[in-house]
């Protein structure tokens, strides 16, 4: 059976970390936007510079742009069984954009898609947010508070220095939060009306949402 799967929840509930292990599970892509725009911005096209621009000030990316990366990138032919989208769709504009994209794929995205909310307190996402570390070679996500590396700053998996993100302060993720409450979290309702939304604690240890995470998909 085809799998679509989709993830809300505000910012650094632990959605990446488990939507590519999802994928890995089911064999099917793991669509990370994030990851998509930073190839934007690494390549410093004119689409990465106004993402950059929007991402630096905590703002999302506008609607357009990200549709038309996420278009081309479902339109491969190893997603024709499916996809987990890591980051998208993050507002009702992009929501209704991932439908008009499964359109013109000749889908119904309402058959086999299935939306999993990420639950959890904001006051512990902020701490996450502060302490997040990620690698530049691999993507690999570490926290120096509740996921550190095996040594100090260093990729267990590639031995290169670990990277913090310029937009992972306070200050900018507060207002990240902002913005979900305000543009994101109307998902919530318009995926529950569909009747394809599934509710997680995204509280605890990885393996422990990991095994909420596969009741609610399978």
């Amino acid at each position: 059976m085809k799998k679509e799967l989709i993830f809300l929840g505000p910012p650094a509930c632990g959605k990446g970390t488990q939507t590519s292990r999802l994928a890995e599970y089911f064999g099917v892509p793991h669509i990370d936007t994030g990851s998509l725009l930073r190839a934007e911005i690494a390549r410093e096209t004119e689409e990465g510079k106004i993402a950059k621009f929007h991402i630096d000030q905590g703002h999302l990316v506008p609607v357009d742009l990200v549709a038309s990366i996420i278009a081309k990138r479902l339109a491969q032919p190893d997603c024709a069984n499916g996809y987990v989208l890591d980051g998208y769709p993050r507002s009702m504009e992009q929501a209704l954009k991932l439908e008009d994209i499964n359109i013109k794929n000749d889908k119904d995205i309402d058959a086999s898609l299935t939306a999993v909310y990420f639950d959890i307190d904001t006051k512990i996402l902020i701490e996450r947010i502060v302490h997040r570390q990620s690698c530049p070679k691999c993507g690999e996500i570490y926290n120096k508070k509740f996921k550190p590396s095996k040594v100090e700053n260093i990729c267990d998996k590639c031995n290169v220095e670990l990277k913090t993100r310029a937009d992972d302060t306070e200050e900018i993720a507060e207002e990240r939060f902002k913005t979900y409450f305000e543009q994101t979290a109307p998902l919530i309702d318009f995926y529950q009306n569909k009747g394809v939304l599934r509710k997680i604690d995204a509280n605890g240890t990885i393996e422990e949402v990991w095994e909420r995470l596969l009741k609610v998909v399978k």
